[in-house]
Formats: structure tokens, C-alpha cells, sequence
């Protein structure tokens, strides 16, 4: 296999862009901002520059929740689990443990579904 990145770039689509940066920016402690200066806005998740990256962009979320992107929570598992709740989203797993770490499974405003992640210490 050639050394490269397995996820190059992620989208997840949110019916109302004000509110889904409010969300995220909440739960994992970004600090995002709408771009409108492209041909549609968009609002870049929290990176490294030569990592792999994700955004958020008005579009319709696929009815059965799509895809799950993980995503580094700040803190604890259990900070990112309340943080979500009160956000407005729904953890719908236990905390799950893996080599890497724990996560837990959530949903945005929007249904996407997420994985709330904490790298193992």
C-alpha cells in the first residue's frame, strides 16, 4: 500500500448552518466560523494543516444517518457525552472501548451520525 492518507476529506450535510456550528462548536471545542466565500458556505471542523479534514455545508442528511465520522472530543469521553446532550444531540451507545481509545455514538441536530472519540491516554 503507498504511504497516504486513508480519509482525505469529509462532509456532513446540516439543514441549518448557524445552529449545527453552534452544535459542534460546543461539543468538541471548536472554534468555527461560516465561510460564504465560496459557491456555498461552509464551516470548516477544527484541523491540522496536512491532516485529514471535514466541513460542515448546507445539504440534506441522508435519512438513515449515512456514514459515521469520528471525532476527537476535548477532555473526557464522559465531558463530550454531557457536552452533546446539552447541545441538543443524542448519545445512543455506552461508552465503547478499543485499543485506540473509547468512543460512543451520537446523532447532530441534524441525525448525521457521529462517534464522539477519546484517544486512549
Amino acid at each position: 500500500m503507498a504511504d497516504r492518507a486513508i480519509i482525505v476529506w469529509g462532509e456532513i450535510p446540516v439543514t441549518d448552518m448557524e445552529k449545527s456550528v453552534a452544535f459542534y462548536n460546543e461539543v468538541f471545542g471548536y472554534d468555527m466560523t461560516i465561510d460564504n466565500s465560496g459557491p456555498n458556505p461552509m464551516a470548516t471542523l477544527g484541523g491540522l494543516e496536512n491532516t485529514a479534514g471535514a466541513h460542515l455545508y448546507p445539504g440534506k442528511p441522508a435519512p438513515d444517518s449515512g456514514n459515521t465520522i469520528h471525532l476527537g472530543v476535548e477532555g473526557t469521553l464522559e465531558d463530550g457525552i454531557a457536552r452533546c446532550t446539552k447541545a441538543g444531540g443524542e448519545v445512543v451507545s455506552p461508552p465503547i472501548a478499543i485499543p485506540a481509545g473509547r468512543f460512543a455514538y451520537a446523532k447532530d441536530l441534524d441525525g448525521n451520525s457521529i462517534g464522539l472519540f477519546e484517544a486512549a491516554g
